[in-house]
């Protein structure tokens, strides 16, 4: 991986590098299992440990599943273990690893990154390494023994933060894909309604609406007030519900999680343009930061300057984490400044 750095400037604008030296849809899963039920009571039951396994971008995860056959049932070396990922519509599902006896195979972007736990004859756990931002999801265990089958549901949640986006041109510019894009290009994704409402748990208050990766568009108000759905209206999720992904124009509401990197201040002597400060970024063996990057070492680093810097986006903010006077002196934030 390159290495990434934060530059700065002691008179004016700073730029912000990282360097490469370290490391619900609407509601909540239920502890469940599912049961394939024949005449003679059940011969097949796969069951799932956990609803939801936590990691982290760039660590691994093991997803629970077991499975029990009728104790009279022959052996089966046809048994059949398969696991998808759930898309965040709802409406198809993605293959993630199959296995038939001595047969594997992983599929796509899990490839190589995928296999079986094999604690026990009837372990089905799927275990999956160096966890990107795309992993986030629900994925299904599904075991098919001849005519009986079962499936389990287990949801993978990353440790991370959301943050509220919209490019330089403007508010209200971004369409689904541009949305996408715009999160990819600062090292995010775009975010989940289960991520945005944890956010908002979290004390997310944002006034815009942004997209979120079902292709709904949405917003969390924690302060109701006038323009933001009216003041006596209660705190919540604002649903604009499903829009068109081609034609409709939000803002975004992005996922980022932990990275390899350190993030830290470069300290230069006059004030900096953009280019000027992409190129300070380069010479100091790195690239200027993005801003997903920032939010990242915020929340999850405790990250703290009141010196604003120039971001990979062209935007100018700084990180509190300690509120004081002249820094965001009522609340812990990303601050954004008017470019000039």
């Amino acid at each position: 991986m390159s290495s990434l750095l934060l530059s700065s400037f002691l008179l004016g604008f700073i730029s912000l590098c990282l360097a490469d030296s370290f490391e619900h849809a609407y509601s909540d899963l239920e502890h469940y299992r599912t049961i394939y039920i024949s005449e003679n009571g059940p011969r097949l039951s796969v069951m799932t440990e956990q609803a939801k396994v936590v990691s982290r971008r760039g660590g691994n995860a093991t997803l629970p599943c077991k499975f029990i056959r009728e104790d009279t049932a022959p052996p089966n070396p046809k048994l059949r273990i398969k696991w998808t990922k759930l898309t965040s519509d709802y409406l198809k599902e993605d293959d993630v690893f199959v296995a038939m006896g001595f047969h594997k195979k992983s599929y796509g972007r899990f490839h190589g990154r995928v296999f079986l736990q094999g604690s026990g004859e009837n372990d089905a756990s799927l275990v999956i390494t160096e966890l990107t931002l795309e992993d986030y999801g629900k994925y299904k265990c599904e075991i098919i023994d001849g005519l009986e089958d079962g499936t389990g549901v287990v949801a993978l949640d990353l440790q991370g933060i959301v943050f509220p986006y919209f490019p330089r041109l403007g508010r209200y510019n971004l369409n689904f894909h541009d949305a996408e894009k715009a999160c990819q290009d600062q090292d995010a994704v775009i975010a989940s309604f289960d991520q945005l409402y944890d956010a908002w748990r979290g004390g997310l208050d944002w006034c815009n609406a942004g997209w979120l990766s079902d292709g709904s568009v949405q917003y969390p108000i924690t302060t109701p007030r006038e323009p933001c759905g009216g003041k006596d209206t209660v705190p919540g999720v604002r649903n604009y519900g499903i829009r068109d992904k081609e034609k409709n124009r939000y803002d975004v509401f992005c996922f980022t999680s932990n990275y390899r990197g350190r993030f830290y201040y470069l300290i230069h002597p006059t004030k900096l343009t953009y280019d000027e400060a992409v190129q300070a970024c380069r010479k100091d063996g790195a690239q200027i930061a993005k801003v997903g990057q920032m939010f990242a070492a915020w929340k999850l680093l405790g990250y703290d300057r009141c010196d604003s810097g120039w971001l990979a986006d062209g935007s100018v903010r700084y990180p509190i984490t300690r509120p004081r006077r002249r820094c965001s002196p009522t609340e812990a934030a990303v601050r954004k400044k008017v470019n000039g």
